[in-house]
């Protein structure tokens, strides 16, 4: 299983990311026996094999549905269990443009984490790139150098490394990745202006190179500017973030007609409760006195029909969206605030000096 390649197929032992709800995106690896266990229902993995990836997969029972969707970096984040924070698309497409990571890229990332933005690095790159990551945490390296070789970015090397004490040369590196050289340096540590004076010894000496320090707070921004500064890197800018999401949906037409009819139905109902209640307070009124039995059916008050008659819109029940029956309009609404502060995005750059 890949992320650098896409195939129709379900097959055993690949991952699948099963859309459950926008909230709740599970991945999973296709097993033979096993079932996927949701508060929408109960999904058997030999079910899964043979369906194609983006198809939607009813429940052992008939009702509830899922799809399975194939892994893409964007979706994986969304999904994967976070050892630590983690940077998010909005983030992680707007540093990727402004680095200009393209196919064949080298690229140091120190702070792996959950690797969710080595899955992105990996994939941008291509096989013609390198992506040498960082972590200093040991049980949080393991679990990334475990994910990655099972997702087959084989254009990764991962290092156990403190880099702000020990720098970021790696002894012994496999003839594949060759020298690092970097062309784009990311750095997501709590002190990034430590490793800045380290990176001279792997960064390229022939091209422009350019630097991301992710940072959640403006003191950390601060120092490492100041650690830029002093190592010569220039067009230094901090950037921060900022996004709503668009929600794209249908809405049901309202006709006139329906409208007229609607209100006739309203007004019709009004009047059938006005005339009850009268007709209530004049028997009130009479003052005679009559046993249970001598009621007639007719003499009883009326109460209101609990079924609200007409409604040509559909209230009280549940309609499913785009039905045929009904006329729809594609329309879409923004969420009112914006989402809140992620981290503050430090950019520069580097370039070579020439000796004559």
């Amino acid at each position: 299983m890949s992320f650098h390649h896409y195939k129709d197929i379900i097959e055993e032992g690949d991952l699948v990311l099963a859309f459950i709800s926008r909230a709740a995106v599970k991945p999973i690896t296709v097993t033979r026996g096993a079932v996927l266990n949701t508060r929408y229902g109960h999904y058997q993995h030999d079910n899964m094999i043979g369906l194609k990836y983006g198809e939607q997969m009813s429940g052992n029972k008939g009702y509830g549905f899922i799809h399975l969707l194939h892994p893409t970096p964007e979706i994986w984040t969304t999904s994967l269990s976070h050892r630590t924070q983690i940077v998010y698309t909005q983030d992680s497409s707007y540093i990727m443009q402004r680095l200009n990571v393209t196919s064949g890229t080298r690229v140091i990332e120190a702070g792996t984490g959950s690797a969710s933005f080595s899955h992105s690095f990996a994939r941008t790159i291509g096989n013609e790139g390198k992506l040498f990551t960082y972590e200093f945490h040991e049980p949080r390296f393991l679990e990334a150098k475990r994910e990655l070789h099972e997702h087959g970015l084989e254009n990764t090397l991962i290092t156990h490394r403190d880099v702000c004490n020990n720098g970021f040369e790696i002894e012994n590196i496999p003839s594949e990745f060759g020298p690092i050289n970097g062309d784009v340096v990311f750095l997501d540590l709590p002190s990034p202006w430590t490793a800045i004076p380290h990176l001279d010894k792997v960064i390229s000496k022939t091209s422009r190179v350019g630097i991301c320090c992710f940072s959640p707070c403006i003191e950390q921004v601060e120092k490492a500017v100041k650690a830029l500064q002093a190592d010569g890197w220039i067009n230094i800018e901090m950037v921060e973030v900022s996004g709503k999401r668009w929600e794209a949906r249908k809405d049901m037409v309202r006709d006139i007609s329906d409208v007229v009819k609607r209100l006739k139905d309203i007004q019709s109902r009004k009047n059938q409760g006005i005339e009850n209640r009268r007709q209530v307070k004049v028997d009130s009124q009479s003052g005679e006195k009559r046993d249970h039995d001598e009621v007639d059916e007719d003499d009883k008050p009326k109460f209101q029909n609990s079924d609200k008659g007409y409604n040509p819109f559909g209230k009280g029940t549940r309609i499913r969206e785009g039905d045929d029956i009904y006329n729809w309009r594609d329309v879409t609404k923004v969420e009112s605030e914006i989402k809140s502060h992620t981290s503050y995005l430090t950019f520069a750059h580097k370039i070579p000096i020439t000796k004559n």
